[in-house]
């Protein structure tokens, strides 16, 4: 990668600790299911990391669209849009754990297993509980990079 590459890619970590923390997190949170859940497989530590990554990203879509649809959920004056919103947001919410075993499995195949959907689900729920944890630790509020 060329020194401009690295540059942006310095600039942009820098600018976004949270999102760089988040990861992190993940990849202990992961890696303490890996150990304690038997049908959450890894094959190596290489793997845990990308499968880390690989969730920071779908859980960041997941957010920006539940977000999205709780915003019209509460601006929703109709009885028919607060419904089709709320089933929406059911969908999302259900939908998104498959997904996530989707790619996975798509990414990385036989050599990482998230288990099934409760398991999944209970790793998510860690994930972001580990995540919003560690941003209270660490960040202040108005604090740059938490997005």
């Amino acid at each position: 990668m060329s020194n401009s590459r690295w540059g942006r890619a310095r600039r942009w970590i820098r600018a976004r600790p949270g999102d760089v923390v988040d990861v992190f997190v993940y990849v202990v949170v992961l890696n303490l299911a890996i150990e304690y859940l038997p049908s959450v497989i890894s094959e190596s530590f290489t793997l845990s990391l990308l499968t880390a990554l690989l969730l920071k990203i779908a859980l960041e879509l997941v957010i920006l669209i539940k977000t999205e649809i709780l915003r019209r959920l509460k601006a929703a004056t109709t009885k028919r849009a607060k419904v089709v919103a709320a089933l929406s947001l059911w969908l999302v919410a259900v939908g998104s754990k498959l997904v996530v075993l989707w790619l996975v499995d798509v990414v990385f195949g036989d050599r990482v297993s998230l288990g099934g959907f409760i398991p999944v689900t209970l790793l998510v729920l860690a994930l972001l509980a580990g995540r919003s944890a560690v941003r209270r630790l660490l960040f202040e509020a108005g604090d740059a990079g938490l997005g």
